[in-house]
């Protein structure tokens, strides 16, 4: 079954990317995900791994997940997403130190994601026709693009038996991994990301309600404040946060809950030079 599964799925791939993708080497894991697990159950069991075993993964595995990914939808046709494979391993020691986790450094393979509109201005230039939309809209397009293919990857890397984390802390060292990565302007790192064979069970984590994110016909903030206080209660009975942040600062409370953490972690500034950032690869934020 994963066999056939699994020649069917290369020849779809091949199709879209005019390639031929190498048949990869798949684990069991990876052989009983594919012939069992829906792209529905996968979504529903997410959850992000940071635990991994030292088995190695195959190159043409992760060049399998990357196309995967890619089959996403992309705003108008732009494409303005690109995945750098990190396999030098100068570079690699580099991010390990910069992002400071032994769970990173162990994992067997990392990814940076990026938002790329410097192709869609190259064609411009190449074809002597103005860019007319570098304004910041441009920004936003190509992030989400990144974004979306970001979690494309996830679900695809999971259908396949793999773990897998997103790092957004990758952008707390945007100049030195713009350097390290040979970023040109209008290309830039949206998030990193750890892959690997899953260790230890994985557990889900609790989001908020759908009464408060899901919406009918306009946006509303009925009773939110109480149905937030209930969400706290429920997460902090089954998965009690590990520690209080900044307790130094703002004391231990006996009912630490999620937006009493969200609140702490961003009372104090994070990432305040993305626009300098920015503004420095050429984007027009106007």
């Amino acid at each position: 079954m994963a066999e056939i599964l699994m020649k069917d799925i290369l020849e779809l791939l091949n199709h879209r990317f005019g390639c031929s993708l190498a048949d990869p080497t798949l684990s069991t894991a990876a052989r009983t995900g594919i012939s069992n697990r829906t792209a529905v159950e996968v979504m529903a069991r997410h959850a992000s791994c940071r635990n991994y075993t030292d088995e190695p993964v195959s190159p043409e595995l992760i060049e399998l997940a990357c196309a995967l990914a890619f089959a996403a939808p992309t705003k108008s046709d732009l494409q303005q997403r690109d995945i750098i494979v990190i396999e030098d391993k100068t570079k690699r020691d580099r991010i390990n130190q910069l992002m400071r986790h032994d769970w990173i450094a162990n994992a067997p393979v990392f990814l940076v994601f990026c938002a790329n509109n410097r192709r869609q201005t190259l064609l411009h230039e190449w074809r002597h026709i103005p860019f007319a939309n570098d304004h910041l809209d441009a920004l936003f397009n190509a992030s989400v693009d990144a974004g979306i293919v970001l979690a494309n990857f996830v679900v695809a890397a999971q259908a396949l038996g793999l773990g897998c984390c997103p790092l957004s802390a990758l952008r707390f060292h945007l100049d030195e991994i713009n350097e390290l990565l040979e970023l040109p302007d209008r290309v830039f790192p949206v998030a990193g990301m750890t892959v690997g064979w899953p260790n230890t069970e994985t557990e889900i984590s609790l989001r908020l309600p759908l009464d408060i994110t899901l919406h009918k016909d306009v946006y509303r903030e009925t009773e939110l404040k109480r149905r937030i206080d209930e969400y706290d209660s429920r997460r902090d009975a089954i998965q009690p946060m590990s520690g209080q942040r900044f307790a130094a600062e703002y004391g231990e409370v006996e009912n630490y809950g999620w937006s009493e953490d969200k609140v702490r972690q961003y009372s104090k500034p994070e990432r305040a030079d993305f626009g300098r950032y920015i503004k420095a690869k050429r984007f027009n934020l106007e």
